[in-house]
């Protein structure tokens, strides 16, 4: 494509903006948004993320224009329950009246940070992530994603512990920047880039034995450990729930081997599991957390590493030293998350998160005990659930009989063997209620379309 005029460009900018400052669109203007999102995506994205919502929706006429609570809505106003919750962001809902207030009441005042003068709500925000983390974890580096989390975790602890190698888990799954993605335990997202960063052994998850061997023979071989990096439940990888003595052994063997235990909190953090964090089902204190999804609010994107003070030393002889993240803590996402932190604890949303799980996961149970044809297996903890599927064509399939029915649910990306349920906490139990009744009527049918065939 030749490059346009300016005119041209100025033009555009001009159409794109009154579609976003229109209070309401007209039919013509909501056809052309549609029709433009399809040849966009189509010629300036990627067409195959087309196919991969297509999957879903069928067609492309679902494009997403207006949210609110545990909905969302499309530009023909169609109204849709949010059961993916942006795969753990909108633990909150969407546009929680709170966080939007904050962000609203900061961006009136000033949006982004100076680069050089001391940034308070930076430092705010770190000191309320130190008042709600387990035991002892105090400094944070904040950050815009997950991955870039788990990358300065990954960095600190070789800085921290002057060691090189660390164990990962088959499975895992901690971003895809280089860093993350060589500890991340999925043959899908590391084969196009190997060689990735070196130093990574990956061992069953949930198996503690096998860390410590992977540890021993290590250091046998004249290798240096420097940590373990694990998710507390593992989402992407299937809503996978380790054994109850698995973490508490992980913490064991880490300061046995003077190691650092690193716990990827990013998915399950901020109540989503029914605890503030998911190591708090195990009272276990990491020396690293990172966070991110659910951290702003489900309005702002902000990440975050929070560390203990005893691992620190190197930051303060060169805070630089990680990395320069230019929009990392500014002032609009620092001021969501602090809103969001405060709604997650006045509404007491862990509390929230446990009883509404518990509501699911009892009726998804018997589903699954009337139906073990389609439903194998129902399993997790708070509002981070997995309904694992006999094949992932069974899966597939629910998951757009749901969305017919205006329920948007979501698959471990790349696979429907396992769908994952994470509403926002915000949720009604009229609108629980009404998704348990449609998975049920969908998976009957898919049972007894599965009898037909077998018989036949």
């Amino acid at each position: 494509m030749e490059r346009k005029s300016r005119e041209e460009s100025i033009n555009l900018a001009s159409e794109i903006l009154g579609y976003i400052e229109s209070e309401k669109l007209t039919l013509e203007e909501k056809k052309k948004i549609v029709a433009d999102s399809v040849d966009n995506f189509s010629n300036y994205v990627t067409k195959a993320i087309l196919a991969h919502r297509k999957s879903v929706s069928n067609d492309f006429s679902v494009v997403e224009w207006e949210d609110e609570a545990a909905v969302f809505r499309d530009t023909m106003g169609d109204e849709y329950i949010d059961c993916l919750g942006g795969y753990g962001v909108y633990l909150l809902g969407h546009r929680h009246p709170k966080v939007v207030s904050a962000v609203q009441a900061q961006l009136n005042r000033y949006a982004l940070h100076s680069q050089e003068m001391v940034d308070p709500l930076r430092g705010y925000l770190s000191k309320l992530l130190a008042y709600i983390t387990p035991g002892d974890l105090q400094h944070s580096y904040l950050v815009n994603c997950g991955t870039e989390a788990n990358e300065m975790a990954l960095k600190l602890a070789r800085l921290a512990t002057g060691k090189k190698c660390f164990i990962s888990t088959e499975k895992g799954f901690h971003g895809k920047t280089m860093f993350s993605l060589s500890a991340s335990g999925k043959a899908t997202f590391r084969e196009p880039y190997h060689p990735l960063v070196p130093g990574f052994q990956h061992v069953p998850y949930g198996d503690a034995d096998a860390v410590e061997q992977a540890i021993r023979m290590l250091i046998a071989t004249g290798e240096t450990v420097a940590g373990v990096i694990v998710e507390p439940i593992q989402g992407e990888g299937g809503i996978n729930i380790p054994p109850d003595h698995y973490l508490p052994r992980l913490r064991e063997i880490c300061d046995k081997y003077e190691c650092l235990l690193i716990v990827d909190e990013v998915q399950t953090g901020m109540g989503r599991t029914g605890t503030m964090f998911g190591v708090d089902h195990w009272g276990v204190v990491p020396d690293i957390m990172t966070l991110g999804k659910a951290l702003g609010g489900g309005v702002m994107p902000i990440a975050a590493m929070v560390a203990k003070k005893k691992w620190w030393a190197k930051m303060e002889e060169n805070p630089f030293l990680l990395g320069s993240s230019t929009f990392g803590g500014n002032p609009l996402c620092c001021a969501g998350a602090i809103a969001g932190i405060s709604a997650i604890l006045e509404e007491n949303i862990p509390q929230i998160a446990k009883e509404k799980g518990d509501h699911f996961m009892k009726h998804l149970r018997e589903i699954q005990k009337r139906y073990p044809d389609v439903l194998v297996d129902v399993r997790g903890k708070g509002l981070l659930i997995g309904m694992e599927f006999a094949t992932n064509e069974l899966g597939f399939t629910l998951a757009k009989q749901l969305f017919t029915k205006k329920i948007l649910v979501g698959g471990t990306i790349n696979n429907a063997t396992v769908i994952r349920l994470e509403p926002p906490a915000v949720m009604t139990y009229e609108q629980i209620d009404y998704v348990l009744t449609c998975i049920e009527e969908g998976i009957a049918q898919l049972s007894k379309e599965r009898a037909v065939s077998h018989s036949s």
